[in-house]
């Protein structure tokens, strides 16, 4: 999987892969501010952020959508995002949507878990929840797989595809 050099907006700092990689993995988040299904789950994400945190698993997460034409997704608004979320990862700008088209990253939310040696192992849904049902936030698929990940077991092969609100690609 590709590198990266981003904005963390939390610091205003440039951040690689390799700042965020941890020694079993990383787990990149490409998420956005206003799309209902990343508004649903900002209480499970700071959660399996914090639940984390100590865990040998970077994380981050990354905004690739266009500033221009979605003002509420640029890295001013990322910063108060994260702030008000009590945020425990960097949350990267992707101005130039590069590092979404490598990942072929589809949508927000969507979930790449890399091993030790960047190979994706999980690409799928946070958990079953959704805006408008009574199925709590657990993040209990994502945990799941990074349970296993951290333990040196099978990632369950049976990957349930993330749905939310597609990125807002650049014209051109």
């Amino acid at each position: 999987m590709p590198g990266f050099q981003l904005l963390n907006t939390i610091d205003n700092n440039m951040l690689s892969l390799a700042d965020v990689r941890g020694d079993a993995g990383t787990l990149l988040m490409f998420i956005c501010n206003h799309c209902p299904y990343v508004v649903h789950i900002q209480d499970g994400l700071s959660a399996l952020g914090k639940d984390y945190a100590n865990a040998d698993i970077g994380i981050v997460a990354i905004s690739a959508n266009d500033a221009t034409s979605h003002p509420q997704d640029g890295p001013e608004k990322m910063r108060d995002t994260a702030a008000a979320n009590d945020y425990p990862f960097p949350y990267l700008y992707d101005e130039t949507q590069e590092v979404a088209h490598a990942y072929c990253a589809a949508c927000t939310p969507d979930f790449f878990l890399l091993d030790r040696q960047d190979r994706l192992v999980y690409r799928g849904q946070f958990d079953a929840s959704r805006p408008g049902t009574d199925i709590p936030v657990s993040g209990e698929d994502l945990r799941r797989a990074m349970d296993s990940l951290l333990a040196g077991a099978a990632i369950d092969e049976k990957q349930i595809p993330s749905i939310g609100c597609n990125i807002k690609w650049k014209a051109g």
